[in-house]
């Protein structure tokens, strides 16, 4: 059996168990934020049912409980990462592609968590307008590229920094769709051209939407809701410098396909990154971008650490990876088909037989087959199934329950 199958020593769930319910008692939760809580503090626990598998061979018995499923989870991430990789595999083109970093500044950062859905939506907009205008003007690349694009509301210290990772093609469908147009080897866009465009249609899409009346105020930002206040605060962030960050462009197709895997389906926190929970203090690892990426051990109360963790809980059915451009989803059988056929590459469709089922996917993740013994590696049948306690039972047992040490 692999390492990656070991539980690790301490888990998110495990400080939410034990501070969680007290946290929520006495500090405000949103209605999300309570039902992350609850679901990570009952994952992998007898609060939400599982079952029992034994091996005819050796004895061997299993207990298994279910995952909660939730996005929010560090531990049930893996197979569904599998499952999204695989879709993007088959729509990867055969050019350079570029990382691109959309970034918005901290003055906005409190009007942001109070507007999440909208302020979110309104990143994504203002982030994939900039990149398709810019690619599309004749003076630059003039062709429609390929854009996807995964929100991050975290930085390393787990304090909000709400920012856009777009994997980016080097090139695009002409307007007429005779040919592929390659860009600069090297080269995608002018940073400062980006950002300032990106400040303007992002700002823009705030102002529109403070004169419609959807945006209310309250907190930190009640005063905004005088409109001299506002007009200074938006001529302000017009005068800042926004930051937009092209990265060197990648390898190639395969080192595209292990960035998405890594960023496709992160969590604020992995598990990995938790080193102990004592005395009501939490400690994990984090990097230090402003003193060389310094790896240190930072120290938190353990209020502290879940009110950082639930600042990024998005909002319900909220879409945090978009394609745009040649990869949206109505361009996929058309324009990006034609794009590979310019290309020069063939279109292979999978066979229904080729698909892989979920079992496949989480056999390729971990190395490990789940219906094997990992004694003698003999067939586990399932013995039993364990039923989840009451539905009115259920919000106080994922608090309470005890996870099994073994």
């Amino acid at each position: 059996m692999i390492s990656s199958l070991a539980r690790p020593l301490l888990e998110v769930a495990d400080i939410l168990r034990a501070h969680g319910e007290a946290y929520a008692t006495r500090y405000p939760v949103s209605v999300s934020q309570g039902a992350v809580i609850r679901r990570l503090s009952a994952c992998r626990t007898a609060a939400l049912g599982g079952h029992v598998d034994a091996c005819g061979r050796c004895g061997y018995t299993r207990v298994s409980y279910n995952s909660c499923r939730d996005r929010h989870c560090p531990k049930c991430q893996g197979v569904k990462r599998a499952e999204w990789l695989e879709s993007r595999l088959e729509r990867l083109l055969p050019v350079e592609h570029f990382h691109v970093v959309f970034t918005l500044p901290a003055a906005l950062h409190p009007l942001v968590l109070y507007h999440p859905r909208l302020l979110y939506g309104l990143l994504f907009q203002a982030a994939s307008r900039t990149l398709l205008t810019l690619a599309a003007d004749s003076k630059r690349l003039g062709a429609q590229i390929g854009v996807t694009a995964i929100l991050h509301t975290w930085g390393q210290n787990l304090l909000f920094h709400p920012h856009l990772h777009c994997v980016v093609t080097g090139g695009g469908l002409s307007p007429d769709g005779s040919r592929w147009v390659a860009g600069r080897p090297g080269y995608f866009l002018p940073v400062k051209v980006l950002g300032r465009l990106f400040r303007g249609k992002f700002l823009a899409g705030v102002k529109e939407a403070y004169h419609a009346g959807h945006l209310s105020f309250g907190g930190s930002v009640a005063d905004l809701a005088e409109p001299h206040v506002f007009r200074r605060w938006l001529d302000a962030l017009y005068r800042q410098d926004w930051i937009v960050y092209a990265k060197r462009p990648f390898g190639g197709a395969e080192q595209v396909f292990r960035y998405l895997g890594r960023y496709s389906h992160r969590v604020a926190i992995a598990n990995s990154r938790l080193v102990a929970l004592a005395d009501r203090q939490v400690f994990f690892r984090w990097k230090d971008y402003a003193d060389d990426s310094r790896s240190k051990v930072m120290r938190l109360s353990a209020a502290e650490f879940i009110r950082r963790f639930l600042l990024h809980v998005l909002p319900k059915r909220f879409v945090r990876i978009r394609h745009y451009g040649l990869l949206a989803g109505r361009n996929v059988s058309s324009k990006l088909a034609r794009s590979r056929q310019l290309l020069g590459e063939p279109i292979v469709e999978p066979l229904a037989s080729e698909r892989k089922t979920w079992l496949d996917r989480l056999r390729d993740w971990t190395g490990h087959d789940p219906n094997c013994c990992p004694r003698c590696q003999g067939p586990l049948t399932r013995q039993l199934i364990v039923a989840p306690p009451p539905v009115r039972e259920q919000r106080r047992t994922a608090v309470l329950c005890e996870v099994d040490s073994s």
